[in-house]
């Protein structure tokens, strides 16, 4: 059926394995630039902050319409439940921010674990990009909603 959403299909075969480390996309309802401003992509990243109990944050990119988040999973979590609180933190702190009570979240989310930790770096350096293969800065000094554990 076209139109019909589909994201249970995403969640088939989904397991979470604790010490794991994934990248995660989350996508902002038809797309839309909910973080363009630095303030509304900072809601992102005080949520990321947030979710230390459940997460280790390795890098993320917040871009206008949507979020890349790599993260190293902890004991006795599932990546839903992790991904849930970080839209739910996200979705308040938004809300709160512009007054405004449309969806801010597509459902679902695309998820991908490495397999091996040679994979972190090339990801990592993939995530922090974002922005200049998007055209939003000429220089990653230049945008303010990214950051890495490393630096």
């Amino acid at each position: 059926m076209p139109g019909k959403a589909r994201s249970h299909r995403l969640r088939a075969g989904r397991h979470s394995e604790a010490g794991r480390i994934y990248h995660i996309r989350m996508t902002c309802h038809d797309r839309h630039p909910h973080f363009n401003t630095l303030w509304k992509g900072r809601c992102v990243v005080r949520a990321f902050q947030a979710s230390t109990d459940l997460a280790e944050t390795l890098c993320y990119a917040v871009m206008p319409d949507h979020v890349h988040w790599v993260l190293r999973l902890k004991n006795d979590v599932t990546l839903s439940a992790t991904v849930r609180k970080a839209k739910g933190i996200t979705t308040r702190n938004w809300r709160a921010l512009t007054a405004c009570d449309e969806m801010l979240w597509q459902s679902g989310f695309y998820d991908r674990a490495l397999r091996n930790d040679d994979d972190l770096v090339t990801l990592c350096r993939y995530v922090v990009a974002n922005p200049l293969r998007a055209g939003l800065v000429r220089s990653v000094r230049d945008y303010s909603l990214w950051d890495a554990v490393w630096l």
